[in-house]
């Protein structure tokens, strides 16, 4: 989730100011079903618009695939169903759809593989954001969601400050120019607050050592991420994914710290507690 320019600041404060109280009342006030379906909704909107970064490369995708494949990833991940698992028939609908399409066979082979990596990469990583709520006890899974959210936040806004005022290394300047060494240290320095902030609000239980830890890997990761999805627009020859929200961009400009950072949390309160 890579701020944008100094001039789109204004813009993606009165955004934020609108969508996180919707996002929190959804969270705390509404059963978890509700949280399910937003962020099933969301990874639907960010599959759209991954296969349009594909469109801009000349690379047909196929979207009844795409859904069916993101579906079952999303829905395998989020309920932990190991007993009953989805991936032969993942693998049958990614290598059969080649035998329907019409065209060159290196273009359909484009095509199948781009379209089942946006699935699992969406569903997959979507599903761990949604077991965070299921996981039990369900009770803690708004706070759950709120740590991971916070974490990647406030390690962003560090990042993106302390880049623009300190910031000379670059980090990975083929990919994002924007972002600096310096940056990425103070990021991670934020992920610490930001999971000690929700530790000391809604999570007591968690030991401090532990949300530091959390807050560290998660916003390492979230970083990755967000240059993974960078290499994707770049790749693509466009500046951000889409234009759902004003001065953030599209679903997968807002998602992409998020995917990557949700495993981390998922294991962790998922096996180590």
């Amino acid at each position: 989730m890579s701020p944008g320019p100094g001039s789109d600041l204004p813009r993606r404060l009165a955004t934020a100011a609108v969508v996180l109280p919707l996002l929190l009342a959804a969270l705390f006030l509404g059963p978890p079903w509700l949280i399910v379906s937003v962020l099933a909704a969301a990874v639907l909107i960010g599959m759209w618009e991954y296969m349009g970064l594909m469109s801009a490369r000349g690379i047909a995708a196929e979207p009844v695939t795409g859904a069916l494949v993101l579906a079952g990833a999303f829905t395998q991940v989020a309920y932990g169903w190991p007993s009953f698992t989805l991936w032969p028939l993942a693998a049958l609908l990614a290598v059969g759809s080649l035998l329907w399409q019409r065209g060159e066979f290196g273009a359909r082979v484009s095509a199948s593989a781009g379209t089942l990596l946006g699935a699992v990469y969406l569903g997959g990583l979507g599903g761990a954001i949604a077991a965070l709520s299921l996981l039990p006890p369900v009770s803690a899974g708004p706070w759950r969601l709120v740590l991971l959210m916070a974490i990647i936040m406030v390690a962003d806004s560090a990042a993106y400050f302390a880049g623009r005022a300190l910031g000379r290394r670059k980090l990975a300047p083929s990919i994002s120019p924007g972002k600096t060494w310096e940056g990425a240290v103070a990021g991670l320095a934020g992920g610490i607050l930001g999971a000690l902030a929700v530790r000391a609000v809604g999570m007591p239980t968690l030991p401090a050592v532990d949300a530091a830890v959390l807050g560290v890997l998660v916003a390492a990761v979230g970083t990755a991420g967000d240059l993974a999805e960078s290499l994707l627009k770049r790749w693509a020859g466009v500046k951000d994914s889409g234009r759902l929200f004003p001065g953030h961009g599209g679903m997968l400009d807002r998602l992409d710290s998020l995917l990557f950072g949700a495993p981390v949390l998922y294991y962790y309160f998922n096996l180590a507690r």
